[in-house]
């Protein structure tokens, strides 16, 4: 995959679809081998690649550096915890998973109450049904993605740190871009690359 033609929309698209349950890799992999890139489009192209190989890893990270701000104030932990989760169901397998691991719970206590938690039906365009909208817990996506950022906000507001969080943020992020940018992909993260689209291309096709 030539990640020199991928643009930044598709691949915030690849970080919405896939899958964020893998394990983190290893460290010593992680930390292996930096090079500065040659050129303005290598660089690019190895900055997208290390972002979708080592997302896990980059994302532990930022966590990690964040929690060091959260430190001194408890309270702007919850805010950021309710920030992180209605980021995370953007994500439409986290949300998808999410939702079955609670309507499975439910449905251990309260059979007929997991029944009004299952998703409306899809309608049936030109013979073929139509992309299912993604709900949680029998409500659409959108509903929990504005709960918990309003209610993030709130608690954000009433903390009062929120700037030092924010420095916390920015290193985190630059931690990443730094590592992203010096961190030479190897061929392993070329084949998961391979095999990341040819398993979205399988599924689409499976769909049709």
């Amino acid at each position: 995959m030539d990640w020199g033609n991928v643009t930044v929309e598709d691949l915030m698209e690849a970080l919405r679809e896939v899958e964020w349950s893998t394990p983190p890799r290893p460290l010593p992999e992680f930390f292996s081998r930096f090079t500065a890139p040659r050129s303005y489009s290598k660089w690019t192209s190895r900055l997208k690649c290390n972002l979708y190989y080592y997302r896990t890893n980059y994302f532990i990270l930022i966590m990690f550096i964040l929690a060091i701000g959260f430190i001194r104030r408890p309270l702007s932990f919850v805010a950021a915890l309710l920030t992180g989760l209605s980021l995370a169901f953007l994500n439409d397998s986290f949300a998808v998973t999410f939702n079955e691991k609670v309507t499975r719970t439910v449905r251990q206590f309260s059979p007929h109450l997991a029944a009004k938690m299952r998703p409306p039906s899809s309608p049936v365009l030109r013979g073929r049904p139509s992309k299912r909208a993604i709900h949680i817990c029998g409500w659409p996506r959108s509903f929990f993605v504005f709960f918990f950022a309003a209610a993030s906000c709130v608690l954000w507001f009433t903390s009062s740190s929120l700037l030092s969080v924010a420095w916390a943020l920015v290193i985190a992020i630059l931690a990443t871009l730094i590592h992203a940018s010096l961190r030479t992909p190897n061929l392993k993260a070329r084949l998961n690359t391979f095999r990341e689209e040819f398993r979205a291309v399988w599924r689409n096709y499976s769909e049709m």
